[in-house]
Parts: structure tokens; C-alpha cells; sequence
């Protein structure tokens, strides 16, 4: 039996919009071009990270499960820094510059801690709103995984080390 012409230039047609639909989905955001601001005055821009994995966390002080999760992301820094994981922990606008600092200090948070005083960092996120919010950023820049709430550190992990040890 042979198809009209139209009715196979239909299927085709219909199979790359399908195709091209599944591959828009499945395409990973790219990270927002933005700057931190260290405690310490250092600037650190999205595009310098490039080539690390980057965890980025939005967390406050005020906020019981960015607390309870902060000795986890201390350990997961120190297990993959030296492998290429970057971590950028954004205070929240609303959270006191004094109070961030004491806890930093009081801590000994071992990564980069930046402020957030406008309200920038969370709006070019997605419009960050809840605490914590975790992001997870491949060496191209691309977002692999953006979290709310307290991090599964097992799936956490198992993402890095898959991450760091690509050559992308």
C-alpha cells in the first residue's frame, strides 16, 4: 500500500516538532550571568567559575533547615573542593549583614559566603523566594539541579562525582 505523498511529509513534520519538543525539555537552563560579593570584598563572577561544578546554596540564618543542612554542606565542600566544586552560599536580602558575618565566623563556613542586600542574586535565579534553595551548575554553566528544601546529601553526591569526573 503506498501513502500519499502529503500523508508522509505530515508524519515527518509531526516526528521533528515531537523531536524538537523532547530536546527544548530536556536542554539544561543556562546559569544566570551574575557577580557575588564575598564577605571579604572579592568578587566572583558565574563566567570565572566555568569549568568548576558549582554549588550554590540560598540560605539564611533565621532559617531552621538552611541550619541544619550547613554541617552537611561543610562536609560536602571539604570532600570536593580539591576536585572542582566551587560553593557560593547566598544569604538572603532580608537577613542581617551582622548576623550572616557572626555565623560565618562562628562556623568556620570554609566556602564563599556572599551577601545579597538587593534582592539581585535571588531574582536572576529563578526568583529564589524559599530557604534553603540549592543549585547545582555543571562546568559549562549549565543548571543540573535546582532544589527546595533540605538537600538529599546521598543524591548530592552521587551528582557530583558523576560531574566532576566529566570532561565537559
Amino acid at each position: 500500500m503506498k501513502l500519499p505523498i502529503k500523508s508522509v511529509l505530515l508524519v515527518v513534520v509531526i516526528l521533528a516538532l515531537a523531536g524538537g519538543f523532547v530536546a527544548a525539555l530536556s536542554a539544561k537552563p543556562s546559569a544566570p550571568s551574575v557577580e557575588f560579593t564575598s564577605l571579604k570584598g572579592e568578587k566572583i563572577t558565574m563566567e570565572s567559575l566555568r569549568g568548576k561544578v558549582v554549588l550554590v546554596n540560598f540560605w539564611a540564618t533565621d532559617c531552621p533547615g538552611c541550619i541544619a543542612e550547613m554541617p552537611e554542606l561543610i562536609q560536602t565542600h571539604h570532600k570536593y573542593n580539591k576536585q572542582g566544586l566551587e560553593t557560593i552560599a547566598v544569604a538572603m536580602s532580608y537577613d542581617p549583614p551582622n548576623y550572616v558575618l557572626t555565623y560565618t565566623q562562628k562556623n568556620s563556613l570554609p566556602f564563599i559566603v556572599s551577601l545579597d542586600p538587593t534582592g539581585a542574586l535571588s531574582k536572576a535565579f529563578d526568583g529564589v523566594q524559599l530557604t534553603p534553595t540549592t543549585f547545582v551548575i555543571d562546568k559549562r554553566g549549565r543548571i543540573l539541579l535546582r532544589t527546595v528544601g533540605v538537600l538529599n546529601f546521598p543524591e548530592l553526591h552521587a551528582l557530583l562525582e558523576k560531574e566532576l569526573k566529566s570532561s565537559s
